[in-house]
């Protein structure tokens, strides 16, 4: 296939998504909410399917990890979208000023058309149901492009979808780049991509053709900082929790840590304490992810064989093996203070292993990261206010937590997004059904109002009355 062919069915579905779309551009809420009740059936009717086919495509994902970063906080996104998606579809009444008076102005939520979803391979069920969720309560059609890399879950996926969807309400695709290439380039009035930067900008370049708007969900460096006086064994203790979860297969993963150079020893004791109390049987622990395919495991191992030609120090913090070849199971490790030539400092890690990176000066720790590209998340552990208040007014990022990791991406009422490299736009919540919505303007005007006063011929009346709304 050219990259510039569209697939005959993916052609054929946007066609009739869009069609659907323009018969019946302005959905009340009874049928968004229908919508969204039968994608919450979708996901609680079959959770035992999806966890397995998701363990089939990593070949070894806990169930209780799929719980709770997937099926979990996607229920809980259609359960916001149906406890608050009537109130949002409501115009908001918006001052005018007072010499336009007494016209009104208000803005009124319409849906944009047929949205675009393309879905990354970590979280496959989450990060395609998120957007969906957005995009259906803001009333418009969907089409979702599934990753290549979680082959069992896209496929089933794909029979869900038309098990509780009409094609022309929601639909699946199936394939490799070449047809993610292809479903970019399709004209659609809004597309969400969730991914790599590198990929992201090919993305965009594609969408660009058409004018059509883009939300980038990117990744990066996601840096991790320490403060001189923050307990320890209290900080380990987070950074593990985020940094493991999904053996750090996670966008927002803590990608590197900062921290005081004499707390390098005491981190690397907590560390390997808190990874074996959350693992004591280390790659034996079937709660321990699996690298989700033969490219990746050898991606992350390069990196440690780099490290090591380097005479970079590596803190394994399992017991026993350190990698499982045959099943892609690498144990977590940290790096100490790697040279930042090294590609596992310059690309995001996207696994279980975790660079520390020493500072004598907190002020020192602030400038590497604004040398670098701006994150994705930024995590910062300190018990000072002021001094966190500091951090937060001098650093960038799609998203900040303070004293812990992860956490932001599961608040309903918070936007996920990046910011220049990391990303652009942002969903979650009413977030996501303005960035599916057009938020229009509407000026309406009363029958008597002063407009008159201000049309040619223009004589000292206008000019006294245009000083005078100068003064005001």
């Amino acid at each position: 296939m050219k990259p510039n062919d569209v697939p005959t069915d993916m052609q054929s579905l946007f066609e009739l998504q869009r069609a659907a779309f323009a018969r019946q551009p302005h959905s009340q809420w009874p049928e968004r909410r229908d919508r969204l009740q039968r994608l919450r059936r979708l996901v609680s009717e079959n959770e035992g399917e999806i966890e397995r086919t998701i363990d089939a495509d990593f070949g070894g994902r806990p169930a209780i990890e799929t719980q709770i970063a997937e099926i979990y906080p996607a229920l809980s996104e259609i359960n916001g979208a149906l406890r608050s998606g009537e109130r949002w579809m409501r115009p908001e009444r918006v001052w005018v000023s007072k010499w336009f008076l007494p016209a009104r102005a208000e803005i009124q939520p319409r849906p944009l058309g047929v949205v675009g979803v393309i879905v990354p391979w970590n979280y496959p069920l989450y990060l395609a149901i998120g957007p969906m969720v957005g995009a259906l309560v803001a009333g418009n059609r969907v089409l979702v492009k599934m990753s290549e890399y979680t082959p069992s879950f896209s496929a089933f996926f794909k029979r869900l979808i038309e098990k509780y969807f009409a094609p022309e309400e929601a639909a699946v695709m199936t394939g490799d780049a070449i047809v993610a290439q292809a479903f970019s380039e399709l004209p659609f009035d809004h597309l969400l991509f969730t991914g790599s930067t590198v990929v992201g900008r090919r993305v965009m370049a594609a969408a660009a053709a058409n004018l059509t708007p883009v939300t980038l969900e990117l990744g990066g460096k996601s840096p991790t900082v320490i403060a001189p006086d923050y307990p320890v064994q209290r900080a380990a203790t987070r950074i593990l929790a985020g940094k493991l979860l999904n053996a750090g297969q996670t966008c927002v993963a803590p990608d590197y840590v900062l921290m005081p150079r004499a707390m390098l020893k005491p981190f690397v004791r907590e560390a390997r304490a808190q990874a074996r109390k959350m693992y004591p049987a280390g790659l034996g622990n079937r709660d321990f992810c699996a690298i989700v395919n033969e490219r990746h495991y050898t991606r992350l191992t390069g990196y440690l064989e780099q490290a090591k030609e380097a005479g970079v120090r590596i803190e394994t913090l399992f017991e026993g093996r350190a990698r499982d070849n045959a099943a892609h199971r690498l144990a977590p490790a940290l790096l100490i203070d790697p040279p930042a030539a090294l590609d596992l400092m310059r690309e995001e890690i996207f696994g279980p292993l975790l660079p520390l990176v020493p500072y004598d000066r907190i002020e020192d720790a602030v400038e590497r990261i604004n040398a670098a590209p701006k994150p994705l998340a930024l995590y910062w552990f300190d018990d000072d206010s002021e001094r966190t208040q500091w951090a937060l007014h001098n650093l960038q990022a799609g998203g900040v937590c303070v004293n812990e990791t992860l956490m932001h991406v599961a608040q309903e009422e918070l936007p996920f997004g990046g910011v220049g490299p990391s990303g652009m736009g942002h969903y979650h919540g009413r977030h996501g059904f303005e960035t599916f919505s057009k938020m229009t303007p509407v000026f309406l005007q009363s029958r008597l109002n002063g407009m008159g006063l201000f049309m040619p011929p223009y004589g000292s009346t206008v000019r006294r009355m245009l000083e005078l709304m100068k003064r005001f």
